[in-house]
């Protein structure tokens, strides 16, 4: 590129603004959201009043969606982030890890990235969800993987609340984006899972996972190659041409809503276009210039264009290499005529990627996608562009109509600043209630079926593709985990549950975070594998509120005590880590409406073969069913307390991770001997609700009934009255599992537990008859036929939709 010109693009005067009332009126006329510390600090940074592109840079580089500014330290003072299944921690877009290997010397690694797309799916949820899933798969993508599956934990209002008319508008929109886009793209939806609580009326969460396959001989950086040094480096940009779509979209992302923006939120989203990246993506043009570089021996780095779009993507990819960047915006192709520089910089058009490679595989990059791939035949506008440079200065400098519009220390960009936020604990007042055992246990049963909590999914998974890329081994609704084989003429099987419940975190933010974590583990060993890592997207609400601050660290302390009591099996002292994730503050209204606190995991299991992974659903009559680990007087949060009760409690599941890592091995080591016909994790609903969905299937097809025995179900901890007992007995959320077993095997599972040192007991068995019956002895408590359960569970949450 020609040497840069003299700065002489206009400024924005800070310095001219001696109160901080004035200074903030005045960023919030020009659409940014910095504070006047912040504004003030760039200047001090610059050594000069800023120019309006690079106020736009940093009001992007410096939210909180992308800088962290409130949650780095206490990520970073909590969390285990290595270990011995970790090939790619989460320093990166995606963490890697470790599949397995197949006895070349060349490990399979499974890539993960876990994001939120929250605000955007509240104003438009279509797009919003869609350009969701769009930018997950993209950072999987480029660590150079291949995409072999999403999944969605999303959060909504209450379907029968008082804004249910814009609840049922969300959901529908939000599952028509997930399902147009991910169908479209030809990438399986794996699982995910969703809950209903009026604190997201104002708010719902929308968050995606992404896995991804790669050989870690053939894992690409996001960014530039150290060889960078020695040769000429090239930007080069790939993809849709930008437009305006999007632009502040990370700043919008890191506010409080606010309903009368609803205009310039709007703005904010970005527009999907599945069939350009199914183009780029899925063995296509991406992994063309991935092979040809390896052919050659070319070190590349590549980086996809989320929050920030350009100015984020280039920096970032530059700095993490220790580089500098010069970009010339003159070069970027664009749609719209007469596009201010800030956003050409700033915008975020999706479907974009940045490579950084030498200069003499430029124009093989450039062949690729615009001749080969034909880009520009395929989406007007779209192609490969030369951009700009990698520079050995720490600079990061752009040009626009032969001028300087932004020149920063590329680290001040990119390092953003941090804040000690003030935090101050908050009780929970709620009491236990009394309790006496319902008169009529069927319709308490079918009623808790019927909510929409606990209601069939069928009527949201049934639009997603699971089939597609030929890979399904357990699908959604089949299993607690979704299963896939992903590597063709292995057994490798890989599993992935995602998990959170917001009445334990509203009760305890700490339980909240410790009881994700459990139950994310126990949903992959309840299929048979082994996890291996996880990620977490950590929903909150305004981080300037010290309360809520409080509830975010209370939160992550749980989420790291259970992450490190619950460790990888067979590795001894190793936590369970985590590798990627996700920060999503600020999720309030601005009439004060916070979210409860919502950690959402996602987990990682692996089996050495996949044929041995069970479904929940029930296989043969007279087989037995055996309850792995005892219940307790833990009713806090439940489902039954919301459904009958209209209340929360006080006493949420505990985890020990001993207990948690006992029950789980027993189970997984029953599973991989053949012992296990069926398999249930013990959650929403407890117990009673575990075992009617076992007797239904997950799509319904059961045509088995079975029998329970109050009397002979485990009951640990302190002594309660007998209604209460029984209530937890049946309904109480304990960790556990629910087994489905030859009569034949009982004794060898039982073995296995007490080697473990896991509780198990005979509880009951399948029947012929199908009807649930559930028994105290010799008294019958509740008998319900399996058609009246089927009919309830199926539709539920289509009349809570409707």
């Amino acid at each position: 590129m020609a040497q840069k010109p003299a700065l002489t693009a206009r400024l924005f005067s800070v310095d001219q603004y001696a109160d901080d009332e004035a200074l903030a009126a005045a960023l919030a006329g020009h659409g940014l959201g910095l504070t006047p510390f912040e504004a003030r600090r760039v200047a001090e940074l610059l050594g000069r009043n800023p120019t309006f592109t690079e106020l736009h840079l940093f009001n992007a580089e410096w939210s909180e969606h992308c800088s962290y500014k409130s949650s780095k330290p206490t990520l970073k003072e909590f969390l285990p982030v290595t270990g011995p299944t970790v090939i790619q921690g989460p320093e990166e877009d995606a963490g890697i890890l470790l599949l397995g290997d197949t006895g070349d010397g060349d490990r399979w690694g499974i890539v993960i990235a876990h994001e939120s797309h929250n605000h955007p799916s509240q104003v438009l949820p279509t797009e919003g969800a869609a350009t969701g899933i769009g930018g997950i798969v993209r950072d999987v993508d480029c660590m150079g993987a291949d995409v072999i599956g999403v999944a969605d934990p999303l959060r909504f209002g209450d379907p029968n609340g008082a804004n249910r008319d814009r609840t049922r508008w969300i959901v529908g929109g939000v599952v028509d984006g997930i399902w147009q886009y991910g169908n479209a793209l030809g990438v399986p939806n794996l699982g995910g899972d969703i809950v209903f609580d009026p604190c997201y009326d104002d708010n719902c969460l929308v968050n995606v996972v992404a896995l991804g396959l790669v050989r870690e001989s053939r894992i690409i950086h996001s960014r530039v190659p150290e060889e960078g040094r020695t040769e000429p480096y090239d930007l080069i940009l790939v993809g849709k041409p930008t437009d305006d779509s999007g632009f502040g979209g990370a700043a919008f992302s890191s506010v409080v809503l606010d309903d009368d923006a609803d205009e310039f939120n709007r703005g904010a989203v970005q527009v999907p276009d599945p069939f350009l990246k199914n183009v780029l993506l899925l063995h296509k043009a991406n992994e063309a210039v991935r092979n040809a570089a390896f052919e050659a021996g070319v070190p590349v780095g590549m980086k996809d264009l989320g929050a920030a779009g350009i100015a984020c993507c280039s920096s970032e990819i530059c700095s993490s290499g220790g580089f500098g960047a010069l970009i010339d915006l003159d070069r970027v192709p664009v749609a719209l005529a007469d596009m201010q520089a800030e956003v050409i910089a700033c915008a975020e058009t999706q479907e974009r990627y940045i490579w950084a490679v030498p200069r003499t595989f430029s124009d093989t990059v450039l062949r690729i996608y615009n001749e080969d791939w034909s880009l520009p035949d395929i989406y007007e506008g779209a192609r490969a562009a030369v951009i700009g440079e990698a520079t050995v200065e720490l600079r990061y400098t752009l040009l626009h109509h032969g001028e300087i519009v932004c020149d920063a220390n590329i680290m001040d960009v990119t390092e953003g600043i941090l804040y000690e936020r003030a935090e101050e604990p908050r009780g929970w007042d709620e009491a236990e209630p009394e309790l006496t055992f319902p008169a009529n246990l069927g319709d308490v049963l079918l009623r808790l079926l019927a909510s929409p909590n606990l209601a069939s999914r069928e009527p949201i998974y049934r639009f997603y593709d699971t089939e597609v890329q030929g890979a399904a081994v357990l699908r959604s609704g089949e299993a607690d985990a979704g299963v896939i084989a992903p590597v063709p003429g292995t057994k490798f099987g890989v599993a992935l549950s995602v998990d959170g419940n917001p009445r334990y975190g509203r009760i305890s933010p700490y339980a909240g975070g410790a009881t994700a974590v459990a139950e994310a583990i126990r949903n992959v060993s309840a299929v048979g594998a082994t996890a291996v890592g996880m990620t977490d997207c950590l929903n909150f609400g305004n981080p300037e509120v010290p309360t809520a601050f409080w509830e975010f660290r209370d939160s992550v302390r749980g989420l790291s005590d259970a992450a490190r009591s619950i460790e990888i099996k067979g590795q001894p002292g190793c936590p369970t880590p985590f590798v990627s994730g996700n920060v999503s503050l600020y999720n309030m209204s601005a009439a004060g409406n916070a979210i409860a606190p919502s950690p959402i995991v996602a987990c990682i299991g692996v089996m050495d073969d996949y044929s041995r992974a069970v479904t929940v659903q029930l296989k043969a009559a007279g087989s037995a069913l055996l309850l792995i680990g005892a219940r307790r007087d833990e009713l806090g949060g439940s489902d039954y307390y919301q459904v009958e009760l209209d209340c929360h409690g006080a006493h949420v599941p505990s985890v020990d991770g001993a207990r948690e890592m006992a029950q789980n091995e027993a189970v997984i080591d029953a599973i991989s001997a053949g012992l296990v016909r069926a398999s249930h994790d013990i959650s929403g609903g407890g117990l009673l609700v575990s075992l009617a969905e076992m007797a239904m299937g997950g799509w319904c097809h059961g045509t088995l009934g079975a029998s329970l025995d109050v009397s002979a179900v485990p009951f640990a901890g302190e002594p309660v009255p007998a209604d209460r007992e029984r209530v937890a007995k049946l309904f109480g959320e304990t960790s556990g599992f629910v087994l489905e077993v030859d009569p034949a095997n009982v004794a060898a599972v039982q073995a296995l537990c007490a080697e473990k040192g896991a509780v198990c007991a005979l509880v009951g068995q399948v029947t012929e008859a199908p009807t649930l019956t559930v028994t105290d002895g010799a008294a019958v408590l509740a008998q319900v036929a399996m058609s009246e359960l089927v009919e309830t569970w199926r539709g539920g949450l289509t009349a809570a939709l409707a």
